[in-house]
């Protein structure tokens, strides 16, 4: 077989694996994986799922590292599209929102902080990775509503610990009372907020 073709192949199994990694993940957590129910589940054997992780930890890495590109791909990478300012981080939220809607059986990335928050190690370091670019991006685009001219001057710090607290609300009200009452309350959150941080007429 060519190099180059095995190499895609194997690529390819991979990310399969991953793929399936993770939607066990979002009802079981990334501490319910284990080699064995996955590798049945993708129909190989157990080593050859070793054969592309080294371990069970290996394993759980990757799923949380796939897990940040998801989220940031379908949060962020839409919201780019749209102007600079409150337009382009009302997108963002929006987007996240979403994303509730779509992971419906649970978030990944939330429920990793609860996992791993107290347990010092390459997993908790991967999930503090994920939640600090996230915690980035969204001072950066309340920075960027700033210089628009859309929010009043703030410590955007502060501003993305308040927006996030919205999605993370609806999340937990939409396992529990349903999406749509959910949503209506994290829009009505998020307009509150744009109020409250308007820029003095």
């Amino acid at each position: 077989m060519n190099p180059l073709t095995a190499t895609s192949k194997g690529a390819a199994t991979r990310d399969a694996i991953i793929d399936k990694a993770y939607e066990i993940a979002r009802f079981a957590g990334i501490e319910g994986l284990s080699i064995g129910p996955l590798a049945q589940a993708v129909g190989m054997s157990k080593s050859g799922v070793f054969a592309h992780f080294g371990s069970r930890e290996d394993l759980q890495l990757a799923v949380l590292e796939s897990a940040g590109m998801r989220f940031g791909e379908f949060v962020l990478g839409a919201a780019l599209s749209q102007p600079r300012g409150l337009p382009r981080l009302r997108a963002l939220m929006h987007n996240w929102f979403e994303w509730g809607r779509l992971e419906s059986g649970g978030c990944v990335l939330v429920a990793s902080v609860s996992e791993f928050d107290h347990r010092p190690g390459p997993l908790r370091d991967q999930v503090f990775r994920n939640e600090r670019r996230w915690r980035q991006e969204l001072q950066r685009a309340a920075q960027l509503a700033i210089e628009c001219g859309h929010l009043r001057d703030g410590d955007t710090d502060q501003y993305a610990f308040e927006l996030y607290a919205i999605p993370l609300a609806m999340l937990h009200e939409s396992g529990l009372f349903g999406y749509e009452q959910a949503r209506k309350h994290g829009d009505s959150a998020l307009e509150r907020w744009c109020a409250a941080h308007a820029p003095s007429p």
